[in-house]
């Protein structure tokens, strides 16, 4: 399990490339959830993501032949732009293994910054790939099942909790859940008190499965939100959600694009659906703790362009 000292040596580790990002009690979302509510604008973060803070972390913590050797990394999206992007400010030559699906400007962030893309038909054929490669002798960066990485993504967790109000409930998006086990892992040690829920979108189950099933299993992948389409967790992942998270919801990939809308509109940021889909479950854990709830959203990530949500909204009759 990741502890607190492991989280602040990562702070300190990667403290100057990147962000302390801004962390905001909302006006809007509170009117709109009717509790008061304060957002983490990791959306702000380089790169665009919180995956920044693991990539960082993890390349970093490398010995000179592993950083000679070149990293490799699978990514549905944000962890590619994150690596390719701090890879290329340190100097280590990367490789980000995409699936098809990903979107177009995630690849040509990636591309631009000096990355080696290579497609795969889908996050099962991409984890493969990437493990083949570092078979081969490329260091790899796991997206989440790597305690380093997950230390980095739990400085999400240390600021939220230096820097918030009072809360009694944080919601976190999950992937394969290296960000909600190091914000978990945080919050546990500083704000012991907060409860930690989950959101995964419908077709991007997870950790949710992995939690009925008793560990990690491989997961059928349909949701449009390919950051968040992990095919499995880690089981690094799963004991720190099962043992620190009250609970993980889902909601249906348009109510995760309704929610992109409403942080437009109500929030004035412009988010991804994996930060979008954090709206719906807030009503939810809102009627399940009841009007005293104060709430915290780790708004993860804003990398989506504006024909992405466009072509969302048209197909799930949001206009």
């Amino acid at each position: 399990m990741i502890g607190i000292s492991e989280i602040d040596a990562a702070a300190e580790r990667i403290a100057g490339h990147v962000v302390r990002t801004p962390t905001v009690p909302s006006p809007g979302l509170s009117a709109l959830l009717g509790v008061p509510v304060t957002a983490k604008l990791e959306l702000l973060q380089r790169t665009g993501s919180f995956k920044a803070r693991g990539a960082t972390a993890k390349l970093l913590s490398l010995g000179a032949a592993e950083r000679a050797a070149g990293v490799v990394a699978v990514s549905g999206g944000n962890h590619g732009i994150a690596l390719a992007v701090m890879a290329a400010a340190l100097d280590v030559k990367a490789t980000v293994v995409m699936p098809r699906t990903a979107p177009a400007r995630s690849v040509e962030i990636a591309e631009a910054a000096g990355a080696s893309v290579r497609p795969a038909d889908g996050m099962g054929e991409a984890f493969a790939l990437s493990a083949r490669l570092a078979d081969e002798g490329l260091t790899l960066v796991h997206p989440f099942d790597d305690p380093v990485v997950v230390a980095g993504q739990g400085t999400v967790g240390r600021e939220l909790a230096a820097d918030a109000g009072d809360l009694t409930d944080v919601l976190v998006s999950v992937g394969g859940g290296g960000l909600i086990s190091g914000v978990a892992a945080a919050l546990r040690a500083l704000r012991p008190g907060v409860r930690v829920w989950g959101v995964e979108t419908e077709g991007a189950q997870a950790m949710s499965e992995a939690l009925a099933a008793g560990g990690p299993v491989p997961v059928a992948l349909s949701s449009v939100v390919s950051t968040l389409s992990a095919p499995s967790v880690s089981q690094l992942t799963y004991d720190h959600v099962a043992a620190l998270v009250t609970d993980v919801l889902v909601v249906p990939d348009r109510e995760a694009v309704r929610g992109c809308l409403d942080l437009a509109e109500h929030a004035k940021v412009w988010a991804e659906p994996a930060a979008g889909c954090l709206l719906p479950a807030a009503r939810r854990v809102r009627e399940r703790v009841g009007p005293g709830a104060r709430l915290g959203l780790v708004v993860c990530g804003g990398n989506v362009t504006t024909a992405d949500i466009g072509a969302w909204a048209e197909r799930f009759g949001l206009r």
